[in-house]
């Protein structure tokens, strides 16, 4: 089975949201989640501790899930910003 790889990042996210978010993400079936910590060597206060999520799913993700997802994130970029998404 194939596997899709995508990089999704809303700038300055609070880790907290972050995780509520992968929370949501996984309960989606066949759906992963991996949180990627900030690489930054100087702190910030501003800057979240998650530089970007990265999200799996087979490529047989039914279209209904796959617009579950397109549901999820859209809900969260409007309650707190903008994000990018990057097909790996």
């Amino acid at each position: 089975m194939t596997h899709t790889q995508e990089k999704i990042t809303y700038p300055n996210l609070p880790l907290a949201i972050y995780r509520e978010l992968a929370a949501h993400l996984r309960q989606i079936e066949g759906v992963t989640i991996k949180l990627i910590p900030q690489q930054s060597q100087q702190f910030n206060y501003d800057q979240s501790q998650i530089d970007h999520l990265e999200m799996g799913y087979p490529t047989t993700l039914s279209p209904t899930e796959k617009q579950r997802v397109e549901e999820i994130l859209d809900y969260y970029a409007q309650v707190h910003r903008p994000y990018t998404r990057e097909i790996k």
